[in-house]
Parts: C-alpha cells; structure tokens; sequence
C-alpha cells in the first residue's frame, strides 16, 4: 500500500475486542510495509554494524603492513557505507509509510463509524473523547505499528553482531554476547511503572480535552449566565493535573534514558579493561581489539530503538484502547439490512413504531408531544431507523427499517435534530446535499422564514452581493439560535425526503416567525409524510394529528384543540399547567359537564312534555 493509494477502497473490519489485539491487526493488514521496512532496516543496522569490522581488518592491515588486506578494508569500507545510506533512505520511506497509512486506516474506521452510529455516537461516548482518539491517538498507533518493524530489525543486528563477534574474537565477543542481552533487557523492571504512568497522563488529558471541547460548545450559553471564569478554573486545574502527569512521566523515562547510556558506557569500559589485558598477554591484536570496541560502541545505535518500542507501545496501548472501544460500538440494528430488497426500491407507506403505537399517516403532517425532550429525541432516532438502544424495528410502509441498507434508510427518512449543526462555509455548500429536486432552494428558505437570516449573511460577508454566496462561520457561531434552526430546516426541507422528521424544530423561534414557520411548513409538504416533535400550540394547530406519547407508549390521539379541552395530560405538557392548575382545570371541566349534562336532560323533559300537548 502506498500513500498516493490512500484512501483504503475498504479499510476492513477491526478486531476491536482489546487495544493489543488492534495493534496487531493494523500490522497484519500492512503486513507488505513491514516487511519491506524490516528488509531496509536490516540493510542500514548490519552496514553500521560491519563498519567496526571494516575499520579493524583496516588497522591490523597497517600493523602488518599489508596493502592488499588495506585495499580490501577500503573496498569493504566503502560497500557497508553505500548500504547504510541506501538502506536509511528507503528505511525513512517506508517507516513514513507505514506510520501514515496505519494512521489513514484509523481514521477512516472512525469516520466509518461515526456515518454509521450517527447521533448515538456521542449518546455512548463523550465527544471529546472521539476527538482524542481521532487526533492525537491515532498518531500514538502509527507511530508504534511502524516503529515495530525497526525495532524488529534492531534486534535481529544485535543476535547477528553477537554471533560475530563470538566467532571473531571468541574472549571479548564472549563478554560482548553477555552484556548486550542485559543491556537490552535493563530497562524492563521499569516499563511497568513507566506504562503506569503514562496511562495516567493519558486519562487527564482525555479529561482535559473533553472538558475543552465540551465548554467550548456551551460558550454561548456560558456568557449568558457569566460561567466562563468557573469553568476556565476547571480547566486550568484540569491542565496544570496533566503537566504534572507529564513531568512524573518524563521523570521516569528520563531514568529508562539514562540507564540506556550509562549501561553501554559500563560495557565500554569492561571490554577496554580486559581487551588491554588479553592484548599484554598476546592473546588479541591490535585490530580485533579496535574492531570489538568499534562495535560495542556502534551498537548503542540499534539498542535505542528498544526504548523507543517500550515508549512506543506505551504510549499507543491507552491510545488502542480508546480506539477499539469506540469502534466496537455497535447499531442497535444492523447496517447491512437486508441485500435482496436493495433492487425493490425504498419502501412508502405510513411510518409506525410498535414499541410506541405511533403511527404517522402517509401524507399527513403528524405532531408528536413527549412531556420528557428526552424521550423524544430518542423516539425520533427510532423514527429514523438509526436507534440507540435495541428494540423492535419501526416500519415504513409495512417494511422494517432495520431491513434496509443504512444509506436507503437514511434516504427514506430524515431525521433533523433539536441541535442540528451548521458547517462552515457558504450558502450554497450548505444547501449542497442530495435532495429530489422537487423543492427549490429559494422556497425552502421562503418556508423556513429566513429572510432576515440571508440579510444577516450578507452584511456580514464581504464582497457577497448574492446571499447564496454569503459565508457561514462555523458551526453557525455568529447567528442565533433561532437563525441556526431555521437554515437547518430550510436545509431539511430543501433535501425534501418522503419522510422528514422533525425534533424540536423551532425551540429557540419567536412565536410571530414560529406561526409563519408552521403554515410555510405545511404548504411546503403537503402530501408528504411529516413528523413534529413538539409542544408549541402553534405548531400543533397546524398538524393534521396529534399525539400525546406518555411514559412511552401513545396515551391519546386527536387534534390540537380536542386534545386540549379533553386531556389533562396533554394539557399539562402543552400548557405548562402545575399540579394545582390541572387539578382546578379538572374541577372546572366536571362542573361543565355536569351543567351541560342537566341542561341536556332538562331539554328531553320539555321536549317529552311538547309532545304530550301535541298528541292531546
């Protein structure tokens, strides 16, 4: 795989069970990069590595006065010199590789993710917890999917130079063979607590970006009730707990560091030791004993990266591990549906939810009142076919949602949420979405009263005459709430899906613009399957239908001003009626009745007694 191929055409499916298990996936599937990465690094170590070799046959050739052996230590000088350069140019390559299309691979299974859980995504994790792993972790796995297969390649060098130098000079290479193998393994006894360590780092800092991201989406709301300075302290606390997180863990990889130079410097200082005295005996020449400590010296360099995979590894198991968490998260129903009604088209009909009873009419405009805003929101995932908690399938026209393609379901049904986002760009890009063409622009935006939003956009857009070409900062951050909801309706109506489900659709309206909104709405889809949920009278005078869902399950059915008259519950959500009102509001309601009802009775008594005189 090469970086111009990126994207993956299929990033494949993870072994999402544990972080470690994820780490080997990724390498198994680019197994081809490692291997070509482990061929260059075994090129570059074993050419340094042959340099001492090289420069002891070089000097023992001067002692002996030997020209041709020179002239062969040059030769062999100058081929373990070009591998080495050769093999660290390509040996770069193919670690940048490696570490780019493991990190593309990642994010891809995350956006994959993301597409396919929609909105329940952040309902089952924090979203600065998405952000975490999507930026800063997924470098932590690349770097340790390709630092694996150098370091593979550095410790094939040290068994090879061991050997060497075992069959070389059997007495020093002996000493060598022994302390290389401690000086790899030196630094174990502390990866644990080093590891420790470091996942605490992580955690704070996964708590300290969640509480970043999580006040900067509520910045608006913070300046309205002057919260800002609390929760800056939070997260000055909350950074200065992950710098002092920091600094324990650079303390203790420091040590690992430090025991990684004073161990070689130890092993140095032996093998000088007793070269010097196997020299005086005779026992080693002048060359062997250069070539022995040329070799010791040089084998600091491949030994480096053993630290490097233990910071590596502990740096990207918490990172792995966040990351399969996530991307074991699971639909509540599936996202393949079933392949063979891929050809019958996407289904119509009514829209009904059998856990519920709800039942929207094809064609009708159907207003659903929930006294919790939480259930509705989860009501209108269900309706979308895209829930957040297993249960039965909604069915469109007869037909389970669940059963259907995720793109199709999502085609057949739109769901708007109540805080629907507004990505930065112009007008134009945001109305840029797949739609049927049926519903222009200009009579989504006239529908969702917007008006005043387009002339906001332009002034504040430079050199923007047409407001379709005004730009739209992000997330909408320089428009108000209401201006916000009503560009997300005039987006959703201008996509014009069969079925269009709406969440709250004008909470943050004024009731003047909220009245023309509702009217446009109904005009706009008339004849087309439309699903409010609300508790705005306004918007519920205009429904064909209305339904009151109560602790889950549909309590009443009717229209707005029957509902109002007949059902306390309803009452009590729709017009925010306390305990003692609905109690009041009861009373008045059974002396009404109970009047109409004698009115009614008195009224047969004179009308039998009529037709007695009559009849006499």
């Amino acid at each position: 795989m090469q970086i111009q191929d990126l994207p993956y055409p299929d990033p494949g499916v993870p072994d999402a069970r544990s972080g470690p298990r994820f780490l080997w996936w990724l390498f198994r599937n680019q197994l081809g990069g490692q291997l070509k990465s482990l061929a260059w690094g075994l090129l570059h170590f074993l050419s340094v590595s042959a340099l001492p070799f090289c420069v002891g046959v070089a000097i023992q050739a001067v002692v002996d006065h030997s020209g041709r052996r020179l002239a062969l230590a040059g030769g062999l000088l100058a081929l373990c010199c070009a591998g080495s350069a050769l093999g660290d140019t390509f040996l770069h390559r193919s670690a940048v590789t490696n570490w780019i299309t493991a990190a593309a691979r990642v994010q891809q299974l995350l956006a994959h993710k993301a597409a396919n859980l929609g909105s329940a995504l952040t309902r089952r994790v924090a979203a600065g917890e998405v952000v975490a792993v999507s930026t800063g972790d997924v470098e932590k796995i690349g770097w340790f999917v390709e630092a694996w297969s150098r370091f593979t390649a550095a410790a094939v060098t040290v068994v090879v130079v061991c050997a060497g130098l075992v069959v070389y000079q059997p007495a020093l290479g002996g000493v060598v063979a022994v302390g290389l193998p401690v000086l790899a393994l030196a630094a174990l006894p502390l990866l644990p607590r080093a590891t420790r360590r470091a996942d605490v780092q992580r955690e704070k800092a996964g708590r300290a970006t969640e509480l970043a991201s999580d006040t900067v989406a509520g910045l608006r709301v913070l300046r309205g009730i002057g919260g800002e300075e609390l929760f800056l302290d939070r997260y000055r606390r909350a950074s200065q707990e992950v710098r002092h997180a920091a600094v324990r863990s650079a303390r203790m990889w420091s040590l690992i560091a430090a025991i990684q130079v004073l161990l070689p410097g130890l092993l140095l200082i032996a093998v000088v030791w007793y070269g010097v005295h196997l020299a005086r005996q005779g026992r080693v020449e002048i060359g062997e004993l250069v070539a022995v400590y040329s070799s010791v010296m040089i084998m600091t360099y491949p030994l480096r990266h053993f630290e490097e995979i233990a910071m590596a590894y502990s740096f990207s198991r918490p990172s792995a591990t966040r990351a399969a968490r996530v991307l074991s998260l699971e639909r509540a129903t599936s996202a393949e549906g079933s392949r063979d009604r891929a050809g019958d088209g996407l289904p119509a009909g009514d829209l009904y939810d059998p856990a519920t009873g709800l039942l929207a009419p094809s064609g009708r405009l159907t207003a659903v009142v929930c006294g919790d805003p939480d259930t509705a929101g989860l009501l209108a995932e269900r309706l979308g076919g895209h829930p957040s908690e297993e249960g039965t399938s909604v069915l469109l026209g007869g037909v389970p949602l669940d059963e259907l393609p995720l793109g199709s379901a999502r085609t057949a049904v739109l769901v708007q949420d109540k805080d629907p986002v507004l990505l930065s760009g112009t007008l134009r890009e945001l109305l840029d979405v797949p739609a049927s063409g049926d519903v222009g622009a200009e009579e989504a935006l006239a529908a969702a009263q917007c008006a005043d939003v387009l002339a906001a956009l332009v002034q504040g857009s430079v050199g923007a005459e047409d407001p379709m070409d005004a730009r739209i900062t992000e997330r909408g951050r320089s428009l108000s709430g209401g201006q916000r909801q009503r560009l997300a309706l005039a987006r959703s109506l201008f996509t014009d899906p069969d079925v269009l489900v709406l969440d709250e659709p004008t909470s943050a309206v004024d009731s003047h613009t909220e009245a023309r909104i509702a009217q446009g709405v109904r005009d706009l889809r008339a004849g087309r399957t439309t699903v409010v949920f609300t508790s705005s009278p306004l918007l519920l005078d205009h429904a064909d239908r209305v339904v009151l869902v109560h602790e889950g399950e549909v309590a009443a059915v009717g229209v707005h001003r029957e509902l109002v008259r007949k059902e306390p519950r309803y009452r009590a959500v729709v017009t925010r009626e306390t305990d003692e009102e609905a109690a009041s509001a009861d009373v008045r309601t059974d002396v009404l009745d109970d009047a109409m009802n004698d009115a009614l009775g008195d009224r047969a008594v004179l009308h039998e007694l009529e037709e007695i005189e009559e009849s006499a």
